[in-house]
């Protein structure tokens, strides 16, 4: 994998990346997996009522979303990679894996038959190739590999990780976005703790389940847009500044001439958007957090 350049025929393409798809294994001509895909419906950042909650938000490409399989239950079942794809909905790369068909299982027709897809999608780790076989569950023959997903009671301590559970049986929350990883450091009776990719020491339940390595396509964040329209593309419009309103639409706006807002930097709704924490205060999570992630640079370090 990585990033691909183009000659600079214009200003957009002077400046603008892509990735060149090397780690994607299927033909330009397949299609994604049918049976896995479902209509994905635009909001342009309102909810239910109408009301813009995500500013400057609409537009965009069509897309498809791809059903994927963060829980990984079917236990003791070896499943193989049939390719590696791209996900319009995600920054990592997916992987397309089939389970062998059950000899034993109800055939249609029988009281107790329950259609089951043979086929399903994950997350691709770093390193997964076409071919390979992944397993999942917490038997002994599941080994601590890449692709495999396990619960982190039987991880080696000092391994990558990702789509890792919070709750025991709820499916992957953590790490899944391109080339995120934590690390298992230590085990402490029913609790595991994870170093996070933002510097952050947490501790989560030991029988949540997490998949080894770390996730696919970790060039993403190298690649520049060059131009405005490919951020329309993704359903991105232009992002205005607070000054540059007029006072009924922000709390900086308005004055005559250029100002600097004339209070410190603030949200929309007057919230302090430099130099304060953010994170409400109880959140049943924070109970989990053993060290915070550094302060970044406009946090307040206090």
């Amino acid at each position: 994998m990585g990033i691909k350049q183009y000659k600079p025929t214009s200003p957009g393409r002077r400046a603008g990346m892509v990735s060149d798809f090397a780690d994607c294994t299927y033909p330009r001509e397949n299609r994604p997996e049918k049976a896995l895909l479902v209509p994905k419906k635009k909001k342009g950042g309102r909810n239910f009522q109408g009301i813009i909650t995500a500013r400057f938000r609409g537009g965009g490409h069509k897309q498809r979303y791809r059903k994927i399989d963060f829980k990984r239950r079917r236990d003791d079942v070896e499943a193989t990679v049939l390719q590696i794809e791209y996900d319009p909905n995600r920054s990592a790369r997916i992987a397309l894996i089939e389970y062998p068909r059950d000899p034993n299982a109800p055939k249609p027709g029988d009281p107790n038959y329950k259609p089951q897809l043979s086929r399903a999608y994950i997350l691709a780790p770093n390193g997964l190739k076409a071919g390979d076989k992944v397993m999942s569950g917490e038997s002994d023959a599941v080994e601590p590999k890449v692709g495999n997903c396990m619960p982190l009671w039987k991880i080696p301590l000092g391994m990558t990780v990702h789509n890792i559970e919070m709750v025991p049986g709820k499916g992957g929350q953590l790490c899944r976005s391109a080339g995120c990883g934590a690390i298992l450091t230590a085990r402490e009776k029913d609790w595991a703790q994870l170093t996070m990719p933002s510097g952050e020491i947490r501790r989560v339940p030991s029988k949540c389940r997490a998949t080894i390595g770390s996730v696919s396509n970790p060039e993403h964040m190298n690649i520049s847009m060059g131009k405005a329209g490919r951020m329309r593309w993704k359903g991105r419009k232009p992002h205005n500044r607070g000054t540059s309103q007029n006072p009924i639409d922000h709390p900086m706006g308005g004055g005559e001439g250029r100002t600097s807002g004339g209070r410190h930097p603030c949200s929309p709704t007057g919230v302090p958007a430099k130099g304060g924490k953010t994170r409400h205060k109880r959140k049943p999570g924070s109970k989990a957090i053993i060290r915070r992630r550094p302060a970044g640079r406009f946090q307040n370090t206090a």
